[in-house]
């Protein structure tokens, strides 16, 4: 594959870096920190093997990078089961290793975004391991949700609510008590109602933020408050979700309090550090609630990232996206991957319809193909975009890891029925030889394909047309060209079926999302082509899966 460029005049990422609105068009690439570099040979990556690698992101040309959990855990759910939030999980260093981290990303005109896990803890926090031993009628209690069972003896759950990992959203302690997990049993969710949550929190990003963090992305940001009396679920199902209904367990009213508050004490602090909503909620409607000028800054859009690559559908969570958020004045974001989905190289390898977690390579061609072209259509959209670990590299998902080799928690909880995330946390490499591809010296924690050696970071750099050096194009001219990024329309062009064409100030961008190729207008100097583009007489032939970028200056 190849595409052409003219080099636009460079841009500092550093100066953009200065900017108080810097979040509005910021591209920001997601750190999955055990599969990103490993700096002392066990096999698991580190915070001070990111560390190394940070100028490798400043040279891409991302704007801020995002870490998920690197939190003391018992890796119950992969770090999303925190037992102290003030403390570095030792397989992942230690706070001065955190610090070291955060110092040097600054100094390279990078900022620094940690993952917060606010709805619940680990069952090996302080707090809940003295709730169970105190036994019932403990204050402790009170921050969590327990509550005696129904049934004759209290041997049924609560209520009827279900765990998003399966089962019961109830685990019963040995005095009788249960005690409710939206997630997995060892992942007990606080109670919002009680002032010390609130405390705690406050105090947690102020620990956080005086580190010098530019900003938190807040898991389960939909959870946090439930419906008063936690009431059944009755005629409901978790699949209403993501339809119209709201769950009585999630995207509640009252979290917005909670995130008004946060907001105060983020603005306390100059630079102009922000917040990232994990909300999954009904409509995009509803997620822009999240995003109002005194809540949080941004919010993942889901809706697009679960979208398939087809014009129509693409165009019509792109407007509702961007109508949806112009009102409240926030910034709509687009994504494609992240480390619980299927690498969208292999998503759109696949016949849409299969979801979010695929099981086979499908048409490994094909696939990268379209993501590559997905990438400039999402890179040429108004707003914030986000980019997974190793997209830039064009990786697929390993659909193929043996049993024995898959270490997602999930994957045990459901018998082997669920839980394929190992496949886009597979450890991403960045060197033609070595044991594990340069990303450390004794292996990985999981094992990488040998066809990786040449997805490699030094096997496609130089080589004009491999993807990474497409991304590294492509974010230089996001910045070189004042009609990307910022922003909140897209002004449509007429196009050919299948094809999304629209104009953004002297930008324009085509995808074309079919199976053929299409004629379009030439309009005007091809700055950036996922595929060949071949002009002639004014007109542009545009193969199938190919997105163009022109410029009419």
């Amino acid at each position: 594959m190849s595409q052409q460029y003219f080099a636009p005049a460079p841009a500092s990422t550093s100066a953009k870096a200065q900017r108080s609105d810097w979040w509005r068009d910021a591209v920001i690439y997601q750190v999955y920190p055990r599969s990103f570099a490993d700096s002392n040979g066990d096999g698991m990556g580190d915070l001070e093997g990111i560390r190394t690698r940070l100028p490798y992101l400043r040279d891409l040309g991302v704007d801020a990078v995002w870490l998920s959990p690197f939190y003391a855990s018992p890796q119950a759910d992969a770090g999303y089961d925190v037992a102290d939030y003030r403390a570095v999980d030792p397989m992942f260093g230690t706070l001065l290793d955190a610090d070291a981290l955060i110092r040097d990303a600054r100094g390279l005109g990078l900022r620094i975004i940690v993952d917060l896990v606010p709805n619940h803890s680990s069952d090996q926090h302080e707090w809940f391991k003295r709730a169970v031993a105190e036994g019932p009628g403990s204050p402790l209690r009170d921050r969590y949700h327990f509550r005696p069972g129904k049934g004759e003896n209290g041997e049924l759950p609560p209520n009827d609510w279900e765990s998003i990992f399966g089962g019961p959203a109830w685990t019963r302690v040995e005095d009788g008590e249960w005690y409710l997990h939206l997630f997995a049993p060892e992942q007990p969710d606080f109670n919002w109602d009680h002032p010390a949550v609130g405390d705690e929190f406050r105090s947690i990003l102020r620990f956080w933020l005086d580190m010098g963090v530019d900003g938190f992305r807040i898991d389960v940001a939909h959870g946090l408050v439930k419906a008063e009396g936690l009431p059944d679920l009755g005629s409901h199902d978790q699949v209403k979700l993501l339809g119209n209904d709201v769950m009585p367990f999630f995207d509640q009213d009252g979290v917005h309090e909670v995130y008004r508050q946060w907001r105060l004490i983020l603005d306390e602090y100059s630079g102009e550090r922000i917040f990232v909503a994990e909300a999954w909620t009904p409509t995009v409607e509803r997620t822009a609630n999240y995003v109002r000028p005194d809540e949080l800054h941004q919010a993942f859009n889901f809706q697009y990232l679960s979208t398939a690559w087809d014009a129509e559908e693409l165009r019509g969570v792109i407007d509702r996206t961007l109508e949806a958020m112009r009102p409240v004045g926030a910034p709509a974001t687009w994504v494609l991957s992240n480390h619980d989905v299927t690498r969208h190289a292999t998503r759109f390898a696949n016949p849409p319809g299969l979801g979010t977690q695929i099981r086979t390579a499908g048409d490994r061609e094909l696939g990268l193909r379209r993501a590559r072209a997905a990438t400039l259509l999402m890179l040429a959209l108004p707003g914030s975009a986000y980019i997974y670990q190793g997209e830039e590299l064009g990786l697929p998902d390993v659909v193929d890891l043996a049993d024995e080799d898959r270490q997602d928690p999930a994957y045990f909880r459901g018998a082997g029925q669920d839980g394929f995330r190992d496949g886009c946390r597979v450890p991403i490499p960045w060197t033609r030889e070595g044991s594990s591809y340069g990303f450390g010296t004794g292996g990985s924690w999981l094992p990488q394909p040998p066809e990786w050696a040449e997805l490699s970071v030094e096997a496609q750099t130089g080589d004009p047309g491999s993807t990474l050096e497409l991304y590294r194009t492509a974010l230089a001219v996001r910045r070189a060209q004042p009609g990307l990024g910022a922003g909140d329309a897209v002004e449509w062009l007429r196009a050919p079926e299948g094809v999304l064409a629209f104009r953004r100030g002297e930008f324009v961008c085509v995808a074309n999302t079919g199976g053929e190729s299409v004629t379009t207008p030439a309009y005007g100097r091809v700055l950036l082509a996922s595929g060949e583009v071949a002009e002639v007489d004014g007109d542009a032939k545009v193969p199938a899966d190919t997105t163009v970028w022109w410029t009419t200056a």
